[in-house]
């Protein structure tokens, strides 16, 4: 095996006697992960191998039998699965992969069985309670193997009864709970519906099951309406292109850079204070449809793929903007901020989710989405986004630092740099999959991957420029790079000699008069 553990899953779930076939194999759950299932999916790396490949499944499912989903009683969450597949994705070797499972099984907690097996009567009963994980690992497995992972996710995160009909008289709000945690849910069924990896999803959709009350996102009743009917559980979106900026500048709808400019000037969303650990959540209940109403013309025609396709171009723009320009000041040093990073994570699966729900959900997940977004940035203090400033200030081509290369007889650039570092991306990535931190190839491989999509964007376009957001016509494809050589040398280039950083969590309050 390649990490101890006192117990495994399978081992405790058969003296519990809770499942029927305690030794079925589950490589099934994490076969060798598929091509990209449209074009707005990152593209893999090179370096993947037949050795890399083998290690990613050996630690996918290692952990899958091993490990708890929560490695604490605090629920922060096992990100295991996450490092191991963005590494694989980034063409990291064999080796770093598991190197990563031995650095990120010290602090797990060993998987356990439920107290009682999981059945579709009962499902509603145990929802917040992580003691039944290892039920619902087991129910969702038999589903996805009877059904597939697209008709498992639209039924048991989208539909009306697991959000809207209460059981016991409690509404079990799963949708909610698919978008708390500060979006881990989300991110996991993510990577295995851009993967085609059953198990993620398995795993996916019973730690959405467990999330707490607490941890909820906490979006209103009435923010959706839950059609009648039945629509084809595969979108239309499987072979999505990526138009030019402006193609769809006219299109339906407000842009979600206006929402942003709406929210900056509430005065009352301005006020939000650090309460710790339930910031998040305290936002929400207090200010969740106020936000609502900045956004009420932000709608979605998901009966249009390319109205589709533009929301989710304005979503990943929206986070990048958040963590990168919102992460920067002129006077302190950049803010990477860890909640916000998530928010930059999380929005490379939108593509990847597309391609897999009906419309009706599609138009769920996008608006809850923006939403859930908007709301993090708001409960962070809602730090100002001073587009201008940031492009005077940051670099679009960041250079290494530590220990560097000697060039011996190359091409010679103007810039005697370029030929230290000729592509920018390279040593950021490279940095990123041998660093201790689980989160930094996460985003660097999300922002890599949106400078591929929008990297030629030039300053000026009528679609952002037409927005109310100040500044927006300065946007143009160098955001990616400047934002991930900001975080880059804030997390700091281990592998170039540096000391590790950390993420900055002390958000952007007003300090009081």
């Amino acid at each position: 095996m390649l990490a101890e553990a006192p117990l495994t899953l399978h081992e405790s779930q058969s003296q519990l006697n809770i499942m029927g076939t305690s030794d079925e194999s589950i490589s099934d759950l994490f076969p060798v992960p598929s091509s990209p299932p449209s074009t707005l999916v990152p593209k893999r790396w090179p370096g993947i191998s037949p050795e890399s490949t083998a290690a990613l499944r050996e630690v996918l499912k290692d952990n899958h039998d091993r490990w708890h989903i929560f490695f604490n009683d605090s629920g922060f969450h096992n990100h295991i699965a996450h490092r191991a597949i963005a590494n694989w994705a980034l063409g990291a070797a064999g080796d770093l992969l598991k190197a990563g499972y031995a650095a990120d099984s010290t602090y797990q907690r060993p998987a356990f069985g439920p107290p009682e097996q999981i059945t579709e009567k009962n499902f509603k009963d145990h929802l917040g309670d992580r003691q039944f994980y290892g039920g619902y690992l087991v129910f969702f497995t038999q589903v996805i193997r009877d059904h597939g992972i697209a008709a498992a996710v639209e039924k048991y995160i989208f539909s009306k009864d697991v959000n809207l009909v209460p059981s016991a008289g409690k509404k079990p709000d799963v949708f909610n709970r698919f978008l708390g945690g500060l979006l881990h849910p989300m991110i996991h069924i993510g990577y295995g519906l851009e993967f085609c990896l059953p198990g993620m999803v398995v795993e996916g959709l019973s730690e959405a099951a467990v999330h707490s009350d607490s941890s909820s996102a906490n979006i209103p009743d009435d923010f959706f309406d839950y059609p009648d009917g039945t629509e084809d559980t595969v979108s239309r979106l499987s072979s999505l292109h990526v138009s030019p900026p402006d193609a769809k500048a006219n299109g339906h709808g407000t842009h979600a850079f206006t929402v942003l400019q709406r929210v900056l000037n509430d005065p009352e969303l301005g006020k939000v204070e650090d309460t710790g650990v339930g910031m998040f959540v305290h936002t929400m209940k207090t200010h969740a449809s106020v936000i609502a109403k900045h956004m009420a013309d932000w709608g979605v025609d998901a009966t249009n793929p390319h109205e589709v396709e533009r929301r989710v171009h304005e979503l990943s723009w929206v986070n990048a903007v958040l963590f990168g320009i919102g992460g920067w000041s002129k006077d302190k040093p950049f803010n990477a901020d860890f909640f916000h990073m998530h928010l930059v994570t999380s929005s490379i699966f939108l593509a990847s989710y597309i391609t897999y729900l009906k419309p009706s959900s599609q138009e769920h997940l996008l608006r809850g989405y923006l939403l859930v977004s908007i709301g993090w940035w708001v409960s962070r203090g809602r730090p100002a986004l001073n587009i201008g400033g940031f492009y005077d200030a940051t670099s679009l081509y960041p250079l290494l630092s530590g220990s560097l290369p000697s060039p011996g007889n190359t091409l010679k650039p103007k810039d005697p740099s370029k030929a230290v570092t000729p592509n920018a991306w390279l040593p950021i990535i490279e940095t990123s999959v041998v660093h201790p931190d689980d989160h930094l190839p996460k985003l660097q491989r999300a922002l890599a991957h949106y400078s591929s999509l929008y990297g030629t964007r030039e300053p000026g376009q009528p679609d952002f420029a037409a927005t109310e957001l100040a500044g927006a016509e300065k946007l143009d494809g160098s955001l990616f790079i400047r934002a991930s050589g900001l975080a880059a040398n804030s997390m700091g280039r281990v592998r170039e000699g540096e000391e590790a950083g950390s993420w900055g969590r002390d958000g952007f309050y007003q300090a009081k008069m």
